[in-house]
């Protein structure tokens, strides 16, 4: 897919099949993530896959968001290292852009997804910490679920010229 037609058609996917994706559609998703800018090159960026259903039970519980995660082929929790980046508001870019280019590779591949947010909410970011038993330095920034999509939703144009100031406000 041509990398504008999948950002101007790019939809966030709720529903999905339940089938689990291919190892290679996963990797793919995954190389995507680590071809985001990065802040100095620190590329404090960390993934976890997540496909236990019990991990994903106790996410389900405390977020309530996510309830679509049973379903999909697996929630990818991207984790910002702050001994890599003591920046915090570089350490979020990093990871956002990483989000970003995980949810425009997964949709490029024909999967849908979605991007649960977990910083800054310490009720989210703590019981994803103690969920997935992280080191005290890797703050969970985001998830994405990402699976085959059980829902087509039409592009929405969101281009809005009153948006945009040019040298001054």
């Amino acid at each position: 897919m041509d990398i504008l037609e999948a950002i101007f058609t790019r939809r966030s996917i709720r529903k999905f099949t339940g089938e689990p994706i291919s190892e290679e559609d996963l990797k793919t998703i995954l190389k995507a993530g680590f071809q985001a800018p990065s802040a100095h090159n620190y590329e404090p960026r960390e993934y976890i896959v997540v496909r236990d259903k019990k991990i994903i039970e106790k996410i389900t519980k405390f977020h309530k968001y996510s309830k679509m995660l049973p379903k999909a082929g697996c929630g990818i929790i991207v984790c910002g290292d702050k001994d890599k980046q003591p920046e915090i508001g570089f350490l979020i870019e990093d990871c956002s852009a990483s989000m970003q280019n995980m949810l425009l590779a997964a949709h490029g591949i024909g999967l849908g997804a979605v991007w649960c947010g977990l910083y800054s909410v310490t009720k989210l970011t703590e019981s994803m910490a103690d969920v997935l038993e992280l080191p005290e330095h890797v703050i969970p920034i985001g998830m994405i679920v990402v699976g085959v999509k059980d829902e087509l939703k039409e592009p929405i144009d969101r281009y809005d010229e009153r948006k945009i100031h040019y040298d001054k406000w």
